[in-house]
């Protein structure tokens, strides 16, 4: 629980790090952050691997970079949904997408492993 907990601060926390690294993309408030990576978690546990799933085909053609386009969808879908976020166009959220994903694995490698005892 704690370190799911963790998990969605850090994410928030990436969230307005990255919103205030790439033009085109607002976060309102830390409070619109938290929200935004509650809504990004699901919006990907949900959605995002039906949509894998669709553009499989294209992904194994493009090597994998194709996933980039789609977690930039799932960013936008995710911008959609809370009012405090905006992104203003397609291109910031690829932008935003990339760096989100490279600071994610920086992030949360530094995140120890929940204990299952």
């Amino acid at each position: 629980m704690k370190t799911s907990v963790l998990h969605w601060l850090l994410s928030a926390l990436v969230l307005m790090l990255v919103a205030n690294i790439v033009d085109g993309f607002v976060i309102e408030s830390y409070l619109f952050a938290l929200l935004a990576a509650l809504v990004l978690g699901i919006v990907n546990a949900i959605i995002r691997p039906i949509m894998v799933f669709l553009t499989l085909p294209l992904t194994v053609v493009t090597f994998g970079l194709f996933l980039f386009v789609v977690n930039a969808l799932m960013l936008k879908l995710a911008a959609g949904l809370v009012p405090g976020v905006k992104i203003f166009g397609f291109a910031p959220a690829l932008i935003a997408a990339l760096i989100l994903a490279i600071l994610n694995v920086f992030v949360f490698s530094l995140v120890p492993e929940p204990k299952t005892d």
